[in-house]
């Protein structure tokens, strides 16, 4: 009697399946995009027509956020308004979510909305994580500088502490120029006068 032949097994299920949603069109995602796709992780960027889904964080960038957001309300005159982790639409393919903003103060709000115009925005701050590092360094500055934002900070970590790296935008090259490094404290007179001991995140 011949031995009967044996079932092929099924087709494997691969693993590492991406869901098409995931799946840029050929031009690139637009900033529209990111208030339709389905199932998008919360504090997703738009940066060159590619999603940037962000990982998660640390202690001392949350600690810095909160940080620096408190300090700000504090010193902020009524001309401008803080927010916090909000996407700016830069350009069509260019949606990126600094951690912190100051807006003039007679910015239209849709409570609605889940953006702000980049010609909005007075200063956009970034705390570096590990894994943003080129971006925040590098990418999101120029194209911050290149929308008109005029003040941009840089936020790193030191020994435990913040330092922030100060940049203001020239109009004649469109570029940020570097005014200070800021390392025990942090004394500035624009966007508005903050002065401001980096020692004290250890109180929150």
């Amino acid at each position: 009697m011949a031995a009967e032949a044996e079932p092929e097994p099924a087709p494997r299920q691969s693993s590492n399946t991406v869901p098409d949603w995931l799946i840029p069109p050929p031009e690139g995602f637009t900033a529209e995009d990111l208030d339709r796709l389905p199932q998008l992780p919360p504090r997703t960027e738009l940066i060159d027509g590619a999603l940037v889904l962000a990982s998660p964080r640390a202690i001392f960038h949350t600690l810095v956020l909160s940080f620096l957001e408190h300090a700000l309300r504090q010193a902020s005159p009524k001309t401008v308004r803080v927010r916090r982790e909000i996407t700016v639409r830069l350009a069509k393919r260019q949606r990126p979510e600094p951690d912190l903003l100051v807006l003039r103060a007679g910015t239209a709000e849709d409570r609605r909305e889940t953006s702000y115009r980049a010609e909005d925005v007075v200063l956009a701050v970034e705390v570096v994580s590990p894994e943003s590092e080129e971006r925040d360094r590098m990418r999101k500055p120029q194209l911050y500088a290149k929308a008109g934002i005029p003040h941009f900070w840089r936020v790193e970590e030191q020994n435990g502490y913040p330092v922030v790296y100060v940049y203001e935008l020239d109009p004649s090259t469109g570029q940020y120029v570097a005014t200070g490094v800021h390392r025990d404290s942090l004394r500035v007179s624009v966007p508005f006068d903050i002065e401001l001991d980096l020692k004290e995140i250890d109180k929150f």
